[in-house]
């Protein structure tokens, strides 16, 4: 099994990246349902202030290979596609459990 985890850092005013966040959050947890080889998926929105990252995410698959599939998906593209120009910054590590 793999590990997928991605932390995004938005731009914007508190309330647009607070925004921005839950609708990419709801949409990440949307994807189960229609990714098979996604087998969970959960997301959270930062809530301490001191820190930097807005956004993190952690989902788990089979292998490397279904971390493409996932990624390829045209529903993960769109869940992606909400964070559009508010993404400054992503950082991801993959790895095996």
């Amino acid at each position: 099994m793999v590990k997928h985890i991605v932390m995004f850092k938005l731009k914007g005013t508190p309330e647009e990246r607070l925004d921005v966040a839950g609708r990419f959050k709801a949409a990440l947890e949307a994807l189960p349902a229609q990714i098979d080889v996604l087998r969970s998926i959960e997301a959270g929105i930062n809530a301490n202030p001191a820190e930097s990252w807005d956004v993190v995410l952690t989902a788990t698959v089979d292998t490397m290979a279904d971390v493409e599939v996932y990624a390829k998906h045209p529903a993960h593209v769109a869940a992606a596609a909400i964070l559009g120009e508010n993404k400054e910054l992503r950082a991801c590590v993959d790895y095996e459990i």
